[in-house]
This record gives structure tokens, sequence and C-alpha cells, in this order.
């Protein structure tokens, strides 16, 4: 036997266990995707035996290339492949697929996996981050690399199914992509003509390959997805192209090898135990499941090149240090997103008693004090950054061939936006901003959902935070809104009452690195209230208190001020009122007991106060409290008008005070 004949062998034996493991970890959970596995394993191999630069035992080393299958369904393919080349995936993981406690979970979790670049499960939005993965690469080269320092040179890479292609994100994200010509994004499509429902010419019949090349990206067939050489050549191809973006489709069958090979049964659903053998049958393989053979094990395993590139650029970044410290100091910084000392130094402190700010045009203010401190600083909107005041000022723009710019022209593309925001984070480094109105935040709230499971750190900027935005009407006067973003785990959402609490909540939304947080700021001028940072940064503080309270009038935002002048009307009338800001229940709810009634003292009659959506308020009013809130959907007319119309005035504040009392 030829040295050719004999790599190709272990090249086929390798593909095999690759689909071995896969089938049979998804009959011993009796649950699972055994189809995709089964035709992407060949793909799957070249691209981590051949091209793939990581260290199985550094899974974070940053140095390595980015890979994330956004067909997360076909997670088993993943988990083959961490196993086979070294990661800490026990074969006992796999044996427990799907199952309690288990490194293995249905699809892939960021952070609960060693060795996954993202979060996927959700199609379109693995695809999606890699677009932000790419930006960050080019953004982070243009900005620290020198000559003969190439610290930031990564590809990044994503496996897409159909389903995948199908998603509006992912119309949104590659059309950017190909826009900025991020030129080391390659995705592989899985392109088997098969969904789980039926075939896909039932459900579209576009011409795929035209629509990606009038995105910009470079556009490559693979015809037989079980050629090995066929498909390096193509991954070959497309690392050459570094103007372009590429999409390789790669003609696979889903199932291959199977009973249901080509069909739409192979998708979602064990094969079964006579199903699992004539597959094996079909492969040729004879052995008991779950099998590693010897010189699979031994062919496959990547800790030793994956610890020699990562000491080969530990040794340039050396050199780096050495040439450029202060640079190489920033870069330390970055990844490890250390904050600088003393960062509420650099808020803008907003005087009481001026004219009146609208927490936007303060949050503007507080961007750009903060970019000229925290160099990660970045983002954009979508295409409101003059609405939104995301802007950083002197910033430049991140465009093809000057990818150092930091403010990022987005589009009227909100989800993509939200999931290249991800990317943005989860490639390290940069501190990622996103702004659109609050109430298109419907638009971005899977993204959102998938920053607070990924905990990545990014700052959604949602303003025009209530029907205070006036004669735009009720398509964009957020109501729900609120109520649906507090109700994700692991997310923050702060509604500062002013200039003054906006700046504590970007030192919040910067502080806190587990996971998003929404600022919802007003289009409106709020009064300037005295600066309370520490009270902001528990949750909720007293901003007005009276011997004797009867009643405490909680608000959070534009409707603070209400609470204010209610509270004045109120203390006329013999009825002491104390005012509590709550611009974030989450953090409020994070605090001790006795702070918690220290603010809102037990057996006190409460209002809350917000022209949003009631539901989240109930938790904090107590049984026979009360809320003033929206129960429609706003109208078209000025604020001042629609204000009084929907109660937010000092006479019903005061009517239902008494009325509870």
């Amino acid at each position: 036997m030829t040295v050719t004949e004999q790599q190709r062998g272990v090249d086929q034996l390798s593909v095999n266990t690759i689909r071995t493991l896969s089938i049979d970890a998804v009959q011993q959970a009796n649950s699972g995707h055994p189809g995709a596995p089964l035709g992407m394993a060949p793909m799957g191999y070249v691209l981590w035996q051949r091209f793939l630069r990581h260290n199985p035992k550094n899974p974070e080393w940053v140095g390595r290339d980015r890979f994330v299958l956004s067909a997360g369904h076909a997670s088993m393919l993943i988990y083959s492949l961490l196993h086979l080349t070294g990661y800490d995936m026990p074969l006992e993981d796999i044996r427990n697929f799907r199952q309690w406690g288990s490194k293995t979970p249905g699809h892939p979790e960021f952070f609960h996996t060693k060795g996954l670049d993202a979060t996927t499960g959700p199609l379109g939005q693995g695809a999606a981050m890699t677009v932000g993965m790419a930006m960050a690469e080019h953004h982070l080269a243009a900005r620290y690399n020198r000559e003969g320092f190439p610290v930031f040179d990564n590809y990044v890479y994503s496996i897409i199914g159909d389903g995948d292609l199908q998603e509006g994100v992912n119309h949104e994200s590659a059309a950017l992509a190909g826009h900025l010509k991020l030129g080391k994004l390659i995705w592989l499509h899985d392109d088997n003509s098969v969904q789980l429902d039926t075939a896909v010419d039932k459900t579209t019949d576009e011409d795929t390959a035209e629509r990606y090349r009038a995105y910009g990206w470079e556009v490559l067939r693979v015809e037989d997805g079980n050629n090995l050489g066929e498909i390096e050549a193509a991954i070959r191809q497309a690392q050459g192209n570094l103007d372009q973006p590429t999409l390789i489709q790669v003609r696979t069958i889903i199932g291959f090898g199977s009973p249901r090979a080509g069909t739409s049964k192979a998708h979602g659903e064990p094969l079964g135990a006579e199903g699992v053998a004539a597959t094996k049958a079909a492969l040729g393989w004879d052995y008991p499941p779950f099998t590693v053979p010897d010189e699979v094990r031994a062919h496959m395993d990547a800790t030793g090149r994956g610890a020699q590139q990562e000491a080969e650029w530990q040794a340039m970044f050396d050199r780096y240090r050495e040439a450029h410290p202060d640079l190489a100091a920033e870069v330390t910084a970055l990844l490890k997103r250390e904050l600088p000392e003393n960062l509420a130094d650099a808020l803008p402190n907003f005087e009481v008693g001026g004219k009146g700010v609208a927490t936007r045009n303060a949050g503007g203010e507080v961007i750009n004090a903060l970019a000229k401190v925290v160099p990660g600083l970045m983002g954009g909107s979508a295409d409101l950054s003059g609405s939104t005041k995301t802007t950083i000022k002197d910033g430049g723009e991140l465009m093809p061939g000057h990818y150092e710019g930091r403010n990022i022209y987005f589009g009227v593309r909100e989800f993509g936006m939200a999931a290249a925001a991800n990317g943005l984070a989860l490639y390290g480094g940069p501190r990622p901003l996103v702004g659109t109105f609050l109430v298109f935040a419907d638009y971005l709230k899977p993204a959102f959902r998938l920053s607070a499971i990924q905990m990545q750190p990014v700052t959604y900027v949602l303003t025009h935070d209530s029907i205070g935005l006036g004669e735009d009407g009720p398509t964009h006067q957020p109501i729900e809104q609120l109520a649906m973003l507090r109700a994700v785990p692991n997310a923050r959402v702060i509604r500062p009452a002013d200039a003054n609490e906006t700046a504590a909540a970007w030192l919040m939304a910067l502080e806190h690195g587990t996971g998003p947080t929404a600022l919802a700021l007003s289009r409106q001028d709020l009064p300037v209230l005295p600066r309370n940072h520490a009270g902001v940064k528990k949750g909720a503080y007293v901003v007005r208190d009276a011997e004797g309270a009867r009643v405490i009038l909680i608000a959070s935002g534009s409707e603070v001020s209400l609470a204010l002048d209610a509270a004045e009307a109120l203390s006329g009338e013999g009825i002491p009122a104390r005012v509590v800001s709550m611009p974030c229940m989450e953090v409020f709810r994070e605090q001790d007991a006795s702070y918690r009634d220290s603010v809102l003292t037990p057996g006190v009659k409460r209002v809350a106060i917000e022209a949003a959506a009631k539901q989240p308020w109930y938790e904090w009013v107590g049984e026979g409290g009360a809320v003033i809130g929206m129960e429609g959907f706003g109208a078209s007319a000025p604020a001042k008008v629609l204000f009084e119309k929907f109660g937010f005035s000092v006479p019903n504040v005061v009517k239902v005070v008494r009325g509870i009392l």
C-alpha cells in the first residue's frame, strides 16, 4: 500500500469515526439530529484537520481561527471533532449526549463546553455572529498590527445549512459582510437540498449563488461533498481571496449511508437500532458503538501542532511587546476586558437646575467621554445614529480599507446588527454598543437573548423610550418592550431618570461583564436630578423622602419627574410621600433585604408609574398597591397631550394615591 493510499485510508476512517460517534450518541440519547453530521462529516474533517488553527489545550487562545457551527442542530459533529482533536471532551460526555450535566447539550452552548466559539441553534444567528467576529479581526488588525507583527490574523469559518440561508438575519448579515469586504470570512454551505419538513425546492427556488454574488461574495462550489480533495481546494482558494467573503456550496447527502439518506426523515430523529446497523454496514464500519480506532485518535489529535502554533504566536507577541510596548499593553488590557481605574472620573457631571436634557443626548455625551479612555468601545446604530446619539466623534468609520474606525454603519438591519455585536464581543477585545429605537427591540430580540445566554457585555442603546416621542404614533411608541427585555434572564434593563442617572447607567453597563445591558433613553428633555451614582448602581434609591410617608411613589425614566411633582401636590394635601427612582429592577432585586426594605418600607402603600406595560411593576407595589401604566398602544399627538390623556399627570397620580389609602 502506498503512502497516498494509507493517507486516504486514515482520512476515510476518520470521517467515518465522526459519523459513527454522531449517530451512536443520537441513538443512545434517543434524541437529536443524525442526518446533518452524516453529510457534513467530510467538510468538518477537512476544515479541522487541514486548516483550522487552534490549540485544544487552550481553547481561548486569541490567535486561533474561529469556527461556528451555525447549523447547531448538528451539534454531534462539533462534539465529535472536539473529542477527536484533543479537547476536554471525554468519550463519556459523547455517550451522555443531551443528558443532564454533560458537556454535550442538544445545541452547542458557549461557556458550557470548552472549544466552542458561540452558542448556536437558532438558525441564521451563528453565521451572523461570524460577521461580527470577522469585523473584530479586521478592526483589531488595522489598529494594532505592525509590520512583521500579525497579532490579529485569523480566519473565521462557519458551516451553515439551508435553514440558515432562509432566515432573514442571513440576508442582513451576508449583505453587510459583502459590503465591508470581509475577506477572511468563509462559510461552507451544507447544500443537501433537504430541510425538516420537505425538500428545499418546495420552499424556495432562489439562485443562492447569484444572491451571494450580488452581495459581493465570492461563491465556490464543490459538487461531491465526500471528495476531500475538492473541499480542500475550495477552502484554499477562499483563503486566498482577502477582498471578499466566500460562500462554498458543498453538495452533500443528508443522512449519508443511512436508509433515510436524502430525505427529511434523516433530519431530526434517531435512526433506530436497525437504521444504525444498516448505516454502519454501508460505511464498512465493523466496530462496537462509540469506538475510536487507535490510528484515528493518533491522526486527528491536534494538541501537538496546536501547542506549536500558539508558542510561535506567543513568541511573536513577545517581540511585539518589546518593539511596541504601549500597543501591547493596550491589546492585553482589551483582551482581558480591563477598564481604567477611576472610570467614573471620566463621566460628565450634569448640573441641577439648568435646562432639561434628553437622556439620549446625555448618553451621547457619556459615550464620547468614555470612548477617550475605553479604547474597545465601538459600534453604531441601525441607520439612526443621529437620533440615538451613538456616534463616537473622531472615532472614524469602519469601512472597507479603513477597518480601524470605531463607528459602524449597520444600515436598517437591527437583527444583523445585534448578532454582529455578539460576534464582536465573542471574538474578544471590542466592547460593542448598538443603537435603535426601543420599539424596534422587537427586531433584535433573538440576538439580545443570545447576548444573555452567552453572557456577552453588549450595550443596547434603545432611545425614544415611551409615548413621549409623541407624534410618530403607536407604531413607534414602545409599550410592551420594556417588559419583554426585563423578562430575559441575565440581562439588565436600565431606564435612567435624567442625565446624571444616564452617566451612572453607562458605568454599570461597562462594569457588567457577564451579560447585556439595555439602556432605555428618552427623546424628550428631562429635569436634571442631583447626582447619586451609588443609588443608581443599587438599582433603586430614594430621590425624595418625607417623614412618616404614607405612600411610596416608584418610577423610572421620565416618570420620576412626574412622581416628584405629584409628591409635592400630595404633601400640600397632607399626604407625605416618598419618591423612589428605580432605573434597574434586576440590580435592585440583587440587593440584600435590608437595603430593599430601606427603600421600599414594608407596610407603606406603593404606586408605580411608568409609561409602558404594567406587568413588571406588580412585583414592587405588592398587595394593595397600584400601577399607573399603559394598557393600549398609544396615539399620535404631542407628547404633553399624550401624557395627560393616558393618565401620566399630577392630578391622576394624586387620585390613584387617594384611592389606595
